[in-house]
């Protein structure tokens, strides 16, 4: 017999509440009764929330994985799988995985295949619950390459260096993977054997006179012997000669003889004769040749090529203005660059300084006149060859010309300037001195291993002029200055092209041809040679670390619904604002948040940016990510320029205008700044002063003594009254250390005027805005009798 019996969750509740129940089935019959096993009934359910949800992992090649996963508790207990962006992950097929008991899942060794998002699904069979995805990136730390063979030594004779290199691509970094640590290149040093050259040993006496009327002597290539590779000696080991006045007697030749000579001296007439026909047919050729070229120069009259001829010899000096009002020749005597093809007319386009190197005589260079515009001096620059390499706008730029006064060269708003100091330019010389800036990706800066750009690249010249005193070129710099963080290097670019280390900043020697004055943000180099420099640092540790400058910019104007939030990672440089807010007013944007600044170490970890705490009724993010990532690389090597993110919102409805969140900007285990946003996107201008241009002392370019602080009689009595050692201390010595310069002692001291030397550091750091009665009370406290000549007023100057 078979029984059923159908009873509704109503009933049940109905009588014995939300409690569990059973059912039992009783069977009786005469014989007596029993009873079946209590069917218990229970509700089946499956909570929303995982207990424990799989989290986002970085992990190396081959190292082991384990995400845990504990399903939303339920009746009966979920069944739980893995899903690999998207797809089931079967155990079965891939050996490398399996699933624990407590639904975790475990890798045991990653993969590069492994790199994906991973997601833990509970079921039963009420419901189906997704856990959040956990992002997952194997990612492989650099390994160095075995070293190269050893170069040839770099000097073919005495000491010299050698180098090997090795690269970081066994294997290469890979998903962020850490960089390989240690140095790319080892140099060691060499000594290769000099040459030496044959010479001959002196001459034997002669041999005495022999039947054929003739003596010798000899001698033997021994005075030294040639040896590592020398030449032989040139010339003969034996002299002979005759050794009786040629009147030795011989016997008559016969008749055969006769002949032969007869013969001899016809062939030879015959040869001279054949000689004075080519000779006469040539000449005649090259007087048509010469005819045909003076004719055709009616063709070419109307052209006026820039002309490359010797000037007029009576004038010695570099650069000679001519009285002319429309056009000037400036005439330069002297080797710019030396040159490598001899002394040819044409100029020649290298890769070397913005002045192609010049031949060794006099040349004159044609230029408009005093009056014209900075624009029609870059137009005429970029017609020369050799100045093929300036940039094409103004704003970047700055020229003058100079004479033993000195003066003043100014890019404005980028902290660019180049001092030249009183008689650096010798007396009765006039120079046309150009300073400009370059942007990274038009000067190709080689950088070996943990090198990066902390400066701008800037030319200052033209290269290889005569100077007497160093000038001072200042420059901005985005390192944070600590000498057990950076090595740090000046480089400066030969006339062939590469990049040389000039100065390394600790170790300058006082007699050296360059030093630097190193600041907190900003480097001012000496310097007796104009050129190309930049600044580079080698981080020697994770403590290093650059000043990157944080600027937030949105449209000023907003039509549709979606509004861009752009957000540069700069160098703090002046250069570097000055180029995004001009890059940002020509796409018409503002700037919406006070600029801050991040220091980003060498620890080869990227940047990170995000936004947060958006009113979701109001806006929304469409970036399907929950962050942007910048490479390391691209902030540390320092050659991107613009280098930003752009967030993309869009809003609810054209009426929304108030915009409230959170952008967080951050290095991955360093350090990170947070932005509060928090204004009306249609008429919020509040920002918009910060980042307002302003002029750097007028012109860019400042003539004798208007470009100094200094009054130039009061300049000379100072250095005449401080020059001079002092028993008492009153001296340029006590100066310097008044001035904080204390450091640099021995470089001023191996200069002929060191007081002149701290005056001329005093105006490149403070000029314009440098307080002269500051100046003058610290003269005046020294003691000196004369002191009080010194005390000025900022109004007598």
């Amino acid at each position: 017999m078979e029984v059923r019996i159908n009873v509704s969750r109503q009933q049940v509740e109905k009588v014995f509440g939300l409690e569990e129940y059973w059912c039992q089935c009783v069977a009786w019959s005469s014989s007596g009764t029993t009873k079946s096993q209590k069917a218990y009934i229970r509700i089946a359910y499956l909570r929303k929330n995982f207990e424990q949800e799989p989290l986002a992992r970085e992990v190396s090649l081959e190292q082991g994985l384990v995400l845990p996963c504990r399903p939303p508790e339920g009746i009966p207990p979920a069944e739980v799988e893995w899903l690999r962006n998207e797809d089931l992950v079967d155990p079965a097929l891939d050996p490398n995985v399996y699933i624990t008991r407590e639904h975790s899942l475990v890798v045991r060794q990653a993969r590069l295949a492994d790199t994906a998002n991973y997601t833990c699904v509970a079921k039963n069979i009420v419901a189906r619950r997704r856990s959040a995805s956990a992002a997952v990136v194997v990612y492989v730390n650099g390994g160095w390459s075995t070293w190269t063979e050893w170069s040839v030594c770099s000097a073919s004779c005495g000491r010299g260096w050698q180098k090997r290199s090795r690269s970081c691509t066994n294997p290469a970094p890979l998903n962020g993977g850490a960089f390989c640590e240690g140095q790319n290149v080892q140099k060691t040093a060499c000594a290769t054997l000099c040459p030496v050259d044959g010479s001959w040993s002196p001459w034997s006496k002669w041999s005495a006179c022999g039947l054929d009327c003739t003596h010798w002597r000899s001698r033997e290539c021994s005075d030294p012997a040639p040896r590592n590779g020398g030449e032989e000696c040139q010339g003969s080991e034996l002299d002979t000669r005759n050794c009786t006045s040629d009147l030795c007697v011989h016997t008559a030749s016969g008749p055969e003889d006769v002949a032969l000579y007869v013969g001899l001296i016809a062939v030879a007439v015959c040869l001279v004769l054949l000689l004075l026909v080519l000779v006469l047919v040539y000449c005649r050729k090259k007087e048509g040749l010469d005819s045909d070229v003076a004719d055709s120069s009616i063709l070419t009259s109307g052209f006026q090529p820039v002309s490359i001829k010797p000037s007029k010899a009576d004038n010695p000096h570099l650069l000679t203005i001519q009285p002319d009002l429309s056009t000037t020749t400036t005439t330069y005597q002297g080797s710019l660059c030396p040159r490598q093809d001899g002394p040819s007319p044409k100029f020649q386009l290298s890769n070397g300084h913005l002045l192609s190197p010049l031949g060794g005589g006099r040349h004159t260079l044609h230029h408009s006149s005093p009056t014209s515009e900075a624009e029609d001096f870059v137009s005429r620059l970029s017609t020369q060859n050799y100045f093929r390499s300036l940039p094409r706008g103004t704003s970047n730029m700055a020229y003058g010309t100079f004479n033993f006064l000195g003066g003043r060269l100014m890019i404005p708003n980028t902290g660019i300037s180049l001092l030249i100091p009183p008689d650096a330019i010798p007396r009765g010389k006039i120079y046309e001195v150009y300073l400009t800036l370059h942007k990274p990706e038009d000067v190709r800066l080689p950088l070996a291993g943990c090198q990066t750009l902390l400066s701008p690249i800037v030319s200052c010249g033209p290269p290889g002029v005569l100077l007497t005193r160093p000038v001072i070129l200042a420059m901005d710099h985005c390192g944070e200055p600590s000498p057990d963080s950076w090595s740090l290097r000046l480089k400066k670019q030969s006339c062939e092209g590469s990049w040389e280390d000039v100065l390394h900043l600790g170790e300058e020697a006082p007699s050296h041809l360059y030093y630097c004055q190193l600041e907190a943000g900003a480097c001012y180099v000496f310097t007796e040679q104009l050129g190309r420099f930049a600044l580079v640092g080698e981080a020697l540790s994770v403590a290093a670390a650059k000043r990157l400058k944080l600027l937030l910019f949105a449209p000023l104007a907003c039509t549709s619904l979606e509004y861009n939030i752009r957000v540069y990672c700069l160098h703090d440089t002046h250069e570097a604002l000055k180029e995004v807010v001009q890059l940002e007013k020509q796409l018409g944007g503002q700037l919406i948040q006070e600029p801050r600044v991040l220091h980003f170490k060498d620890s080869y970890h990227n940047l990170r940016l995000s936004i947060h705490d958006m009113p979701s009724s109001l806006w929304k993010s469409k970036l399907l990510v929950s962050y942007q990532e910048i490479p390391f690389y691209h902030v540390w090597s320092g050659a991107q320029q613009y280098l930003h993110c752009t967030f993309t919102l869009e809003r609810a409805s054209p009426s929304t205008s108030d915009l409230a969140c959170k952008m967080w900007v951050w290095q991955v285990e360093g350090d990170g700044q947070s932005f509060n946003i928090n204004f009306n996107i249609t008429k919020d201008t509040r920002f918009a002063e910060l980042l307002a241009l302003e002029s750097e002392g007028g012109v860019p370019a400042l003539v004798g003594p208007s470009a100094f602080k200094i009054p130039f009689l009061i300049r000379q009595k100072i250095i005449s009254s401080l020059d001079p050692p002092c028993s008492r201390g009153a001296d340029w010595r006590t100066l310097a250390q008044k001035l904080h310069l204390d450091s640099h002692l021995s470089f001023f001291a191996s200069k002929p005027s060191p007081t002149a030397m701290i005056l001329n550091l005093w105006e490149a750091r403070h000029f314009p805005n440098g307080n002269l009665s500051q100046l003058a009370a610290a003269v005046a406290g020294l003691g000196q009798p004369e002191a009080g000549l010194f005390t000025v007023s900022e109004a007598e100057c």
